[in-house]
């Protein structure tokens, strides 16, 4: 067998890094049963990727795709129109409480949900580049045929008792009377977050209330003063060391909370799903991050990436649970300690950090600007849900786990969670299943009343 080595990534992250991860990958194939061809050299733009592939095409039986680090799904799109198998390996990283270097499990997450979605098939390993398992892991996704699981049937109403029908049905005529805003396109690559009005319309009744981004940008610029020194009081008040950052960047950042709140409060959002970057640190100079928290705090679910279907996910479980939502981005698993890293840049709402952590302000571990929170996230029992649309069907994932008290995996807002599923079926429902990126977390247990959400939706469930 002869096989075909891409390596793909993006220079916003720890490259050198990343150039290593992918040698030592490299190396670990050769020791593997098969000849290889390619190159572990990033590839970080589409010529690029176009150029290498071609030279691949000839003569291979299978292709891998080494996501040294995070990308959009624009990189592995390109790289992955072909007929041949297609093996997409994720590299774990140390939880070292700093920056996180290459992101690379989310990079496959969100690949893997386009390819799905395109109905093209994939196989994927999650293993250290060193790891000499990988190569059995390599040869086994590579001589069974792919097969995704059955997609389950949708529960009957019939098995859920009156008060949790009445309680779903509840959050559901809520949801289908509220207004969402969506400032901004989502990012080029970022399929989970795109959407059609009219489909959310008639799946949910919510209404999307879409403004471009510099509508936000101009009302930001002329944030009311008192507001914003409202918005800082209420920051500076929880975070500590804003006062060691820009100050002009930091002000940036919490103008973007003032434009935020008042057009939430005009236009009677309930939510607000915005294109965070990279405009809001190239064009106006600050963070949405902290700005976004600051509205969760308030009861306001805001999203980044202009993700609308999280941004419903985050409200329905706000209201169920009546605490604040976290979506977030799953990042890191570890087979050892049976645990996962839900993290994002810095937004999850001050609620959730964990009481023994002193919170700190920090700046966007790739762009270099504030404002952003840094917190591990507090113990205790966490339902996970998201609405998604993979496998071209509307459907509710919902999980369960217990966050635990570990220090910050990586810089932000981050933490550690004991899935009541072992991580290696949690891995294999979020590839296999060709899930998005991204996941609710609320604190408590609403799962049954999800469920039952989902059976008033005629939705059928994954389990994760």
């Amino acid at each position: 067998m002869k096989l075909g080595v891409i390596a793909l990534g993006r220079p916003t992250f720890d490259v050198p890094f990343a150039t290593a991860t992918a040698n030592a990958a490299w190396r670990t194939l050769l020791g593997g049963p098969w000849d290889l061809t390619g190159s572990p050299d990033l590839l970080m733009d589409i010529d690029a990727v176009d150029a290498a592939v071609e030279e691949l095409e000839e003569g291979i039986d299978g292709l891998v795709v080494l996501q040294a680090t995070f990308a959009d799904s624009t990189l592995l799109v390109h790289a992955t129109a072909t007929d041949l198998p297609v093996v997409l390996w994720a590299f774990p990283e140390e939880r070292t409480g700093g920056r996180l270097r290459l992101n690379s499990f989310c990079g496959i997450n969100l690949g893997g949900y386009a390819l799905t979605n395109l109905g093209r098939s994939y196989r994927w390993i999650y293993r250290d580049a060193g790891d000499e398992t990988a190569v059995a892991g390599l040869s086994a996704a590579l001589s069974v045929p792919f097969t995704r699981p059955s997609i389950a049937d949708v529960r009957s109403v019939d098995t859920f008792d009156d008060a949790m029908l009445e309680t779903a049905s509840t959050v559901r005529d809520r949801i289908a009377a509220a207004t969402i805003g969506r400032v901004g396109d989502h990012p080029t690559g970022f399929e989970p977050c795109d959407y059609e009005a009219r489909v959310i319309g008639e799946v949910f009744g919510t209404a999307i209330d879409e403004i471009p981004l510099p509508t936000l940008f101009d009302r930001s610029t002329g944030a009311d003063p008192g507001k914003l020194a409202q918005a800082t009081t209420r920051a500076s008040s929880f975070l500590s060391g804003i006062g060691e950052l820009d100050p002009r960047s930091v002000e940036q950042s919490l103008r973007l909370n003032v434009g935020l709140s008042s057009l939430v409060d005009e236009r009677g959002w309930s939510g607000v799903a915005t294109r965070c970057w990279p405009e809001t640190f190239t064009e106006f100079g600050g963070a949405a991050c902290t700005p976004m928290s600051l509205l969760n705090d308030a009861g306001v679910i805001g999203t980044c990436e202009a993700d609308v279907y999280g941004n419903i996910t985050g409200l329905v479980m706000q209201w169920l649970a009546g605490s604040a939502a976290f979506v977030t981005d799953l990042v890191h698993l570890d087979r050892v300690s049976n645990t996962a890293v839900f993290w994002h840049c810095g937004l999850a709402p001050f609620e959730m950090a964990d009481p023994d952590v002193i919170p700190r302000a920090t700046v966007h571990s790739n762009r270099k600007l504030p404002l952003l929170n840094e917190f591990p996230l507090k113990p205790g029992r966490i339902t996970l849900a998201r609405f998604s649309r993979s496998r071209g069907t509307h459907r509710l994932v919902i999980g369960g786990g217990d966050m635990i008290s570990a220090p910050l995996a990586f810089s932000g807002t981050a933490g550690v969670a004991r899935l009541d599923r072992p991580v290696d079926d949690v891995l294999a429902t979020v590839m296999d299943e060709g899930l998005e990126h991204h996941y609710g977390i609320v604190y408590g247990d609403v799962r049954e009343q999800l469920a039952a959400l989902a059976a008033l939706l005629s939705m059928p469930v994954v389990e994760l």
